[in-house]
């Protein structure tokens, strides 16, 4: 048996009035509408619920029953209504975020995801660092809401993409090398013709690998590459050893480390380390529109 709701509330309103006036001008409804709820509310149930007295009504002891049970259904329905409402105005919900090891370098990436939480407090967010094809895959199947990303993947069907900033790019030499000098001096991208790189892998970042190699060529060399390391950390510890240099983005200096030298780079026009939020296109999900609005309120504060 369906018990309605309605009925619930006028039979809650008569039992705690004790008086039909008062418990339909409580509801804001007529008498005969109200004496109508409960009467239904007793045929289904099969049994009386209120006693008729000369001065008002009162509950019978299967009404004193019922009374406590339906306290609590509407408590939880006026709840439900509430969580509803709140994830319907993204205030609560799941929102889950990937982001690319060099993304998640950025101070720009971990201060949005601090200022959402404070802003939406009831909802959950979840974390993900996966290399940009496995986010973007992630995100057309629906497994993330957003993805900070380095490679323009606004090309890709049902993906959109939000520009967020442009990030130097820098040389990190082994210390000792002999171009770690003079680091106050940006270096031309031509005196590294000779050396040999060490790259990420073009699954893990695809943006960053095409846009150094264009770079290099567009100066005039192809540049050797003797390693490829699965994500940018492991790049700055094979540099660290000495097997190599490489070209990072210039938040990649926050992870600190000994043995590597940051030069600036110049004459290598193009050369910069972008990064985006990407989400699909079909999801209008209030939570990922306010994460998505507070990303452009920052980036414009940022630039």
């Amino acid at each position: 048996m369906e018990i309605d709701l309605r009925r619930l509330r006028a039979f809650v309103a008569l039992a705690e009035e004790g008086n039909v006036t008062r418990a339909a001008e409580r509801l804001g409804i007529q008498q005969p509408p109200l004496t109508r709820l409960l009467r239904g509310l007793e045929t289904d149930l099969g049994v009386l619920l209120m006693q008729r007295l000369p001065r008002g009504i009162r509950p019978t002891e299967a009404g004193k029953a019922l009374l406590e049970e339906a306290r609590v259904i509407l408590a939880r329905a006026d709840a439900v209504e509430a969580i509803v409402r709140r994830a319907a105005q993204g205030e609560q919900g799941r929102l889950a975020v990937g982001f690319t090891s060099s993304a998640a370098l950025h101070p720009f990436v971990p201060v949005v995801l601090r200022a959402f939480r404070e802003r939406r407090p009831g909802v959950s967010v979840i974390l993900e660092e996966a290399g940009t094809v496995e986010l973007v895959d992630a995100l057309l199947h629906e497994q993330l809401d957003a993805a900070f990303v380095r490679s323009p993947v606004g090309t890709i069907p049902g993906i959109a993409v939000d520009d967020v900033l442009d990030e130097q790019m820098l040389v990190a030499l082994p210390a000792g090398h002999p171009l770690a000098i003079d680091i106050d001096q940006a270096l031309p991208l031509s005196d590294l013709a000779r050396e040999a790189f060490i790259f990420y892998r073009r699954s893990s970042g695809p943006g960053l690998y095409d846009s150094i190699l264009a770079a290099c060529r567009e100066t005039g060399f192809s540049p050797t590459v003797v390693q490829e390391a699965p994500r940018l950390p492991a790049t700055l510890s094979l540099v660290a050893a000495g097997l190599g240099i490489s070209i990072v983005p210039a938040s990649m200096r926050r992870l600190g480390g000994e043995g590597i030298t940051y030069r600036a780079l110049k004459d290598c026009a193009g050369l910069s380390a972008p990064l985006h939020l990407a989400t699909r296109k079909d999801n209008r999900a209030p939570a990922l529109m306010e994460l998505r609005r507070l990303v452009q309120r920052m980036r414009q504060d940022h630039s």
